[in-house]
Order: structure tokens, then sequence, then C-alpha cells
């Protein structure tokens, strides 16, 4: 069904069912789709903050396990800079030395502490299984030492099993680690896990020159090293850390194998040898990047966080872990949001049983006055609503409802009555009306006339220049003809005297003419004018143009004092640059007329008209020759209207400027032409 189809069925349900909805309408659908996003919201914001705890606790177990790491480079330079290993060192005492060594692998909790010559060849290794122990460092298997450098190093390293081996053979037992088959783990042919994850660090012995006596190397094993791994869960996870009876664990992985965990397989057996899921690994492992979410943790779901483990070369060898059960929250989460609908829809059902009967007190009344109004309209002038128990607006609306129907059976006879006297009234202002069109037709006739006249005067003026240039001639020929002949002339006389009077006749004729086209040379009476009633009148005589034109017309008339001028003349111009205005808006506009005091005038009556147009304006060029006779810029005309115009202001004293409307602050495009009267 289409939109269009819902709107008309809906405008044709009676009030009862359109309050019924309303009142409905927000249980049935506002409020579960509120619930919804406040159960969304409210999973997210629970799970957001699970991962926010779990990657607190990774930070800390990220802490702990570098300062270890750290603690391991500290003890075997402290080692390395002791003055008990130097002093058994200078007096060869191999008993001093071991002393030393085994001192130092206690103090510090080291798996192996081992000396070396600077020539690579081993001193003492503590602790030492067997009088077999290879004397020799094998460069090949171990490249941890540099021999010309005389600083020490400490890293995280990947380490093969010769490798440990050759370091600290007593750490055997804790390599060989055989891999336990886990589910959504990466398939692997390997059956046992042979190399090892140690904490390495190599720290010179320098003489008092500077150059390397010995070395000192020791390390800790990760591998099964169950002690280094509950200490970090103790301090991510002490006794009564997790609410909800949840459990942290924490484990350090080798590439993808666990080599030290405290997460269970069951009872007491820990998950040393299973492997971590293959999406773990690959966003770990292969991308990089820091896993925090859930994820299943060999046969349970934990929420979850891991990071890589860097090696020497900044080379992804292993992970580090934390995580927690997920199952106290998801059950303590499942029950919040349990209640939550639960209270929603105990809300929602005492919602809706008030609602609909509230919406029951308000359309009951509404009916009682529809079913008073149809009464009405069938002709029962006489019905009524009456009194409701309702004492809101509802029962005030029936009380209002009765009152205007009485009103309304007052009002119906004076409103015939009304209506005869209206019917007199229409036809007076009609026959007012036919009389002021009378008088408009009358103003275009005149308007007519004007523009008609000033055809006339352009064409006038434009014959009388043509005709002056050969008469011209002819006067300076025969002037020559006279000055030539001389005496000879005398023959000849009557003849030139003709041509003289018949040339004069010829001047006299063009004088006439432009007496037509220049009116301003022949002035008319002067009389005080009100530049504002002048314009009120050229608006007049322009209005046919305007309204064809769409032309809007804003008026700001100021001006207080009088001009003395040829009211006539004045409206000539004034009609002048009105249709100047108007053709330079063929498409409408907005025109302006102001008129204002002169604020310098020395005699005290100054007066500017201006009158300003929406067009497109003038540009440099037009305003260098505006003025000038017989140019313009519309296809038709002779541009004689606004050098008239001038000639005009200045028999009385007056002047003209155009100017762009930019040119004098404003924002609007167009021109402005300003007449200047004192």
């Amino acid at each position: 069904m289409t939109l269009n189809a819902w709107r008309q069925r809906w405008l044709k349900l009676s009030v009862r069912h359109k309050l019924m909805v309303l009142a409905l309408l927000p249980l049935v659908l506002v409020l579960p789709l509120l619930m919804t996003a406040l159960v969304l919201w409210g999973n997210a914001a629970y799970d957001q903050l699970l991962i926010t705890k779990v990657r607190s606790d990774l930070a800390v177990a990220r802490g702990y396990f570098l300062q270890v790491q750290s603690e391991v480079g500290n003890s075997t330079q402290a080692t390395a800079n002791s003055h008990a290993l130097h002093q058994a060192l200078a007096s060869q005492n191999t008993r001093l030395i071991e002393q030393t060594l085994q001192k130092a692998q206690h103090t510090h909790s080291l798996d192996f502490v081992n000396l070396y010559t600077a020539s690579d060849q081993i001193l003492s290794a503590h602790p030492s299984k067997n009088e077999s122990y290879s004397r020799f460092i094998d460069k090949a298997l171990n490249p941890f030492l540099f021999k010309n450098q005389q600083v020490g190093t400490n890293h995280l390293m990947r380490l093969s099993q010769a490798q440990v081996l050759q370091l600290a053979p007593h750490l055997a037992t804790r390599l060989n680690i055989p891999l336990v088959a886990t589910p959504n783990a990466a398939p692997t042919s390997r059956s046992h896990e042979d190399q090892g994850l140690m904490m390495l660090a190599s720290y010179p012995i320098l003489r008092d020159d500077g150059q390397v006596l010995a070395w000192v190397q020791a390390g800790v094993l990760v591998n099964q090293n169950l002690p280094l791994i509950d200490h970090i869960n103790q301090i991510v996870y002490p006794v009564g850390s997790l609410p909800l009876g949840s459990l942290g664990t924490a484990t350090l992985f080798l590439d993808d194998v666990r080599v030290t965990t405290n997460v269970r397989l069951f009872q007491n057996q820990r998950a040393i040898g299973t492997r971590v899921s293959q999406a773990v690994r690959d966003a770990v492992l292969t991308r990089g990047e820091t896993w925090l979410d859930r994820a299943f943790v060999v046969n349970d779901w934990y929420v979850s966080a891991y990071e890589p483990l860097l090696g020497a070369q900044q080379e992804r060898i292993g992970m580090l872990y934390v995580g927690y059960l997920e199952t106290p929250f998801r059950h303590v989460k499942t029950g919040l949001l349990g209640a939550v609908v639960g209270i929603f829809a105990l809300v929602m059902m005492l919602a809706a049983w008030l609602s609909l009967r509230w919406a029951r007190s308000i359309f009951q009344p509404v009916e009682r006055m529809n079913r008073t109004i149809e009464q009405v309209a069938a002709g029962h002038a006489d019905a009524r609503v009456g009194t409701l128990k309702q004492q809101d607006e509802l029962g005030a609306l029936a009380v209002h409802l009765d009152h205007l129907l009485d009103t309304v059976n007052d009002k119906t006879a004076r409103l015939q009555r009304w209506g005869q006297q209206l019917d007199l009234e229409v036809a007076a202002r009609t026959h007012a009306l036919e009389e002021s069109n009378q008088s408009l037709k009358q103003a275009q006739a005149q308007l007519v006339h004007s523009e008609k006249l000033a055809a006339i005067g352009q064409i006038t003026a434009s014959m009388a220049h043509e005709i002056n240039n050969p008469i011209a001639v002819m006067q300076g020929n025969l002037d020559l003809m006279r000055e030539t002949l001389a005496e000879q002339a005398q023959s000849v006389r009557p003849e030139l005297t003709l041509i003289d009077q018949q040339i004069e006749r010829m001047r006299l004729i063009v004088t006439q003419l432009l007496q037509y086209a220049k009116p301003n040379d022949f002035a008319g009476y002067v009389v005080p004018v009100d530049v504002n009633d002048a314009l009120a009148g050229s608006l007049v005589l322009v209005e046919h143009e305007l309204s064809r034109a769409q032309i809007t017309i804003e008026r700001s008339w100021l001006a207080s004092r009088p001009v003395n001028i040829n009211r006539q003349e004045l409206q000539q111009v004034l009609i002048n640059l009105l249709l100047n205005a108007i053709q330079a808006m063929p498409q409408g506009g907005t025109l302006t007329l102001r008129s204002f005091d002169q604020p310098h005038s020395a005699s005290g009556t100054g007066v500017v008209i201006q009158v300003c147009d929406t067009g497109c304006g003038l540009t440099e060029a037009d305003q260098n020759r505006l003025f000038k006779p017989f140019f313009t810029t519309k296809h038709e005309g002779h541009g004689l209207g606004l050098w008239v115009s001038v000639g005009l202001l200045e028999r009385y004293g007056g002047s003209i400027q155009a100017k762009n409307r930019r040119e004098l602050g404003e924002d609007s495009p167009g021109a402005v032409f300003s007449i200047n009267l004192s």
C-alpha cells in the first residue's frame, strides 16, 4: 500500500480510533524501539567495560614482564661490574669465580650465569651438571657475544634446542614440550615444541684501559617457568580482584604455543603445549595487532588480550596473554537485561491501560459534540450538547459550542439585513471604480502623448543637425564667391542676395526645429515646486510601464524644501529618468525614488532627487559619454533624452550626475541618477 493510500485511510478514521492509535503508538512502537536501543547500548557498553578492564590488565602484565626482563639485564650487568668478580679474575682464583657466579644466580633468580674470555673461551658456567660441558662457545649457535662491542645486550630471544643446551644443559628438561591438539588452532605437522623463549643478557667485563677482559652471559628461560607466570597472574589478578567468581589467567607463548601458563586443561594440569586459535595467531603474530576481544581459550570463553612479544631484531617471536572467564559476567549481563526488559514490559502494560482510559475521556465528549453539529446541519437548530462531566477544556468547549449555536441563530437574522445593505454599498463602490478606471485611461493617454512628443523631438533634432551642415557649406561658398568676384559680383548681386535670403530662411526653419527639439532654450514659468508632489505625478504617468515590467517601487521622500523651477519641465526630466530606469530592468526589479534636502546648500533651499534601479549598472565608458547628444546604450532611440534633461536643469541652476550604487556604498547592483536643485 502506498504512502498516499495510508494517508487517505488515516484521514477517514474517526477521532476514537485516531486517539487510540496515538495513545498506543508510543507504547507499541516507540517504547520497544527505545528498549531495544537501550539493550543494545547497554550490551555494547558492558562489553566495552570488559574490554577496557582486560586492556588495563594487559598493560600491568606487560609492565611486569618488561621489568623482569630489565632485571635480568641489570643483574647480568651488576655481576659483570662486581668487585669480587674483578678480583677473582685478576687473581685467577677459579673457586672464587665459581662462588661469585653461584651467588649471582641465586641472588637474582637466574637460570644460568656463564663467564667467557674475550676470545670466547668459557671460563665458568653455573650451574654445570657434568665435566663433559663444552669449554668453548660455538659462535654459529650463540651469536649474542660481540667481541668488539664494549656495551652489553639484553633481549628476549627465540633459541633452538642446541643453543639452549649450549648455554645451560641443565634446562633440557624444560624443552621438548609435547603439543596438545587444540580446536581452532592452525594446522601443523609438529608434535613437540623444542625451541626456547629466553630472556638473555650479555655484558662485558672491562679492564682499566677499556678493553674487554671477559664476558658475563646470563638468562631466564620462559619455557615452563611456572613461578614467573604465576607471579604475573598474581600481580594482574590478585585474590578478590575479579567479582562474580570469575577467574583470571596469564600465558606466555612461543610463536602460537603456550610454553608457560596457569590456564588448566582439567583439575591441576596446566595447558602447556596447547596452541592459540588461528584467528588470534593471524591477528597478533602475522599482522602485529593487539587482540582485545572475547576468545575461546582451551575449553572456555575468556575476555582476552593478546599482544606480540618482539625479539632482538623486532621480529614477532611470541605472545603475552591475560584474560578472565566471561561466563560469570555474561550471566550477570543476561540477568540485568532480562530485568530491564521485564520492567519495560510491565510499564508498557500499565501505560497502555491508562492511555486507553484517558483516550476514552477525550473522544466520548468529541463524539457527542459531533452528533450535535450533525443535528444542526440536518435542520434541528435547537440541538445542543448539554452539560458534560468533564471540567477540562472539552467541557468548556461544549459550553462554548452551545453558546456559539445560540449566537449563530441570532446573527443569521442580522446577516440577512446586512446583506441587503452590502449589495447597495457594492453597487456604489462599483460606480466609483468605473470612474477611477476612466481617470487611469486618461493618464495612460497622456503618457502615450508624451512618448510621441519625445519621439518627434528626437527626430526633429536629428533632422536639424543634418540640415545645418549643408547650410553652413552653402553660406561659406557664397561668401567666398563675393570675395573672389569682387566688383564683378555686382552683375549678379540680385541673385546672390536672393541666395542669402533663402539661406537665412533655411536657418530660421532649422532654428524653429531646434526650438522644438530643445525646450531648455525656452524655459517656462518658474514657480516654487514640491519635488515629492512632482515625483508622485511622474509615477502616475509611467504606471503602465512599471506594471508591464513587473517593477516594484520603494519611496523615501524626505525633502521638505520647495525649489524654483518650471513644474512641467521638471516632470519631463523625471519621466525621462524613470523610463530609462524601467528599460534598464527588462526582467523586473526594484525602482527606488529618494528625495532629501541638500545638506550643504548655500541658499538653504537645495534638494536632491535620486532615481535608483537594480539593473546591470554603468560601465566607465558609459559614464564618460552618458550626457553627450546622440549617445545611447539601447537598440532604439537617438540619445537625446539625457542631453535635453541636462540642458533643462542647467537652465534653472541645477545639475545631474550618474553613478553606480556600489560606488555610493550600497550593496545592490544598478545605477543612481541624482538631480541637484537649488
